[in-house]
C-alpha cells in the first residue's frame, strides 16, 4: 500500500469513528464478558443444540449481503464465522457494524448454528464495537469471500511492526507460544534437578562471564560508570561459594556487538551451575536436557531443521577441538600466530595482523570448523588461551575442561569445569589485561570482588550456558534470530 493510498483509508477510518461517535457510541471500550473463547465456542456447537455464546475478537475477513453480513473474527485460540441480520441484531447495530472495518475488535452474542456449507457460525442478537483500529493492518485479495487480511512480506516491517506481525500472522504467533513452552520445560528439568533459579544483578560494576564487549551507562547517584551484564556467571558462582549448590537463571544477556542472523545485542541465556560436579557431568546433564525438549516438541529425537536430518539421541558426538582443527584447517594447536594469520587469509578474514593469539584460534574455528558441525556435537578440551574462567585439563596444562554444543552449524552452549583457584584465576585475569592492552577490546576485564569469593572458598562446579533464542530458532525452524526475538535491535528505520 502506498502511503498515499495509507493515508486515505486512515481518513475513511476516522470518518467512521466520527460517525460512531455521533451516533453515540464509545469507540474503545472498558471490557467485554465474554463466556467462551472461539475456539470452545466452535467445540461447544453440537446439531440441534443452539448453545448460547459470548466471544470477542478482531475482525479478519467480512462479506456483506445487503441487510446480512459473515465476518470472521479470531482470538488468541483461533477463529469463528458471525452472522449478522439487522432484524435480529437490530437496526442500530447493524448500522454499527457496518462502519466496522478489518482490525477492529468486537463483541458479540448468540447462539450457534451450521452453515448450508457446514461452518460452525454464531448467530449474531447482540453486537458490540469494542476497540476501532484506525491504522489498517495488511489487506489481502477481495475475492468472492469479501474483504480479509493478507500477509506481511518484507521481513524487516515483520520485525519493526510486530504488533502488525503477531496480528495477521498465526505462525509467528506459534512461535512465541513454542518459545514459552521450552522455558517451561527448561524450568522443569532443571527444579527436578535439585537447581533453583535465582536473579543476579544486570547492572554491574564491573562486567565479567565471556568476552566481549559491553554497553555502559553512567550512574548519577554514585557517579560511577556501569555496564549492562554479558552474563550472568561471575554472579551465579558467587552463589555457589556461599552454599546455593545449584542454581541458574534465565536472564537477558547485552554485548556491544553488529546485528545479523545469529546476533541480538540483547538475547535470552540459560546458565546453570552445580556444586561437586564437572564438565563431563555438565554434558549429560545438557544431553538430557535438550533431548527432551526436542521429544517434547517433535514428538521424537530426530528432527529435520535447515535441511538438515539432526538425531538428538543420547550420547551425542564428542571430539576434542584439536583434532577438528587439524582436520578442517590443517594446522595443530602448536602452530604459530603467522601460520593462523596465512590460513585465515585464505578465506578473507579481515584484520588479521592484529588479532591476539586467542582471537586468531576462534576464528579459524569459527570459518573453518563451526559450518561443518551438523548434528549435535560436543566440541571438548579448548586452548587454555581463549578460556579464562575454566580448569586446566587434568594431564595437558595447555588446554581447559571446556566443551562447547553445536548442531546444524551453530553454537548452543559453553561449559567448563569451572576455574576454583582464587590465585590462578587472578594470574588469567591479569594475562586477559595484556591482552586488551594489545588491542584486543573484548577481552576479560579484571573482576577482584569475584578473585575475593574465590577465596572464600568454592567447591567443584560445572556450569553450563545455553543460548535460548538459537534454542527456539532450531526447534521454530527460523533461520534469522529476529525472529524469536519478540521485539529485536533493527536499525533505525522511517519515522511513523
Amino acid at each position: 500500500m502506498t502511503e498515499a493510498s495509507r493515508s486515505f483509508v486512515e481518513d475513511a477510518r476516522r470518518e467512521k469513528l466520527a460517525a460512531l461517535r455521533a451516533l453515540g457510541v464509545e469507540p474503545f471500550a472498558y471490557r467485554f464478558a465474554r463466556t467462551h473463547t472461539t475456539a470452545e465456542a466452535v467445540r461447544a456447537f453440537e446439531p440441534g443444540d443452539r448453545a448460547r455464546v459470548r466471544v470477542a475478537g478482531r475482525i479478519v475477513s467480512r462479506r456483506g449481503h445487503g441487510k446480512s453480513t459473515f465476518m470472521h473474527i479470531e482470538d488468541a485460540s483461533g477463529r469463528v464465522q458471525l452472522y449478522l441480520k439487522s432484524d435480529v441484531v437490530g437496526e442500530r447495530a447493524y448500522e454499527i457494524a457496518q462502519l466496522c472495518d478489518l482490525g477492529d475488535f468486537v463483541g458479540v452474542g448468540g447462539y450457534m448454528f451450521a452453515t448450508r456449507t457446514g461452518e460452525t457460525t454464531v448467530h449474531v442478537d447482540d453486537f458490540e464495537l469494542l476497540t476501532k483500529a484506525l491504522r489498517p493492518l495488511p489487506a489481502g485479495k477481495a475475492d468472492a469471500s469479501g474483504e480479509q487480511h493478507g500477509t506481511l512480506a518484507d521481513p524487516e516491517q515483520r520485525a519493526r511492526e510486530r504488533y502488525a506481525d503477531l496480528a495477521v500472522h498465526a505462525d509467528a504467533r506459534d512461535v512465541v507460544r513454542l518459545r514459552a513452552r521450552v522455558l517451561r520445560m527448561i524450568r522443569g528439568f532443571l527444579d527436578g534437578q535439585g537447581y533453583i533459579e535465582v536473579e543476579t544483578p544486570v547492572l554491574q560494576p564491573v562486567y565479567g562471564g565471556a568476552l566481549a564487549r559491553p554497553f555502559e551507562t553512567h550512574y548519577r547517584a554514585l557517579d560511577g560508570t556501569f555496564y549492562l551484564r554479558i552474563a550472568t556467571e561471575l554472579y551465579l558462582k558467587r552463589c555457589i561459594v556461599g552454599g546455593l549448590e545449584r542454581v541458574y537463571e534465565i536472564g537477558r544477556d547485552f554485548r556491544n556487538e553488529g546485528i545479523d542472523r545469529l546476533h541480538n545485542p540483547e538475547f535470552t541465556m540459560l546458565e546453570f551451575y552445580g556444586a561437586y560436579l564437572d564438565y563431563e557431568d555438565v554434558m549429560r546433564q545438557l544431553e538430557t536436557m535438550v533431548h527432551d525438549v526436542v521429544v517434547a516438541v517433535a514428538g521424537a529425537p530426530v528432527i529435520d531443521r535447515f535441511g538438515v536430518t539432526c538425531d538428538f539421541t543420547v550420547p551425542w558426538r564428542r571430539v576434542t577441538y584439536a583434532s577438528l582443527v587439524r582436520d578442517r584447517a590443517g594446522l595443530e594447536l602448536t602452530a604459530d600466530d603467522a601460520a593462523f594469520r596465512a590460513v585465515l587469509r585464505t578465506r578473507d578474514v579481515p584484520d588479521v595482523d592484529a588479532m591476539p593469539r586467542g582471537k586468531l584460534l576462534d576464528e579459524v574455528f569459527k570459518h573453518f570448523v563451526e559450518p561443518t558441525l551438523e548434528q549435535p556435537t560436543l566440541v571438548v578440551d579448548y586452548p587454555l588461551d581463549i578460556s579464562p574462567l575454566a580448569k586446566v585439563k587434568r594431564g595437558d596444562p595447555t588446554l581447559v575442561e571446556r566443551f562447547e554444543f553445536y548442531v546444524a552449524g551453530r553454537e548452543l552452549a559453553n561449559a567448563f569445569s569451572e576455574l576454583n583457584d582464587p590465585d590462578d584465576q587472578l594470574r588469567r585475569f591479569d594475562l586477559q589485561t595484556a591482552a586488551r592492552e594489545a588491542g584486543d577490546a573484548e577481552a576479560h576485564a579484571v573482576d577482584r570482588d569475584y578473585v575475593r569469593a574465590l577465596e572464600y572458598g568454592m567447591p567443584p562446579t560445572g556450569g553450563c550456558g545455553l543460548g535460548i533464542d538459537r534454542l527456539v530458532m532450531l526447534l521454530a525452524e527460523q533461520r534469522s534470530i529476529r525472529d524469536v526475538i519478540l521485539f529485536p535491535m533493527l536499525r533505525p528505520g522511517p519515522a511513523a
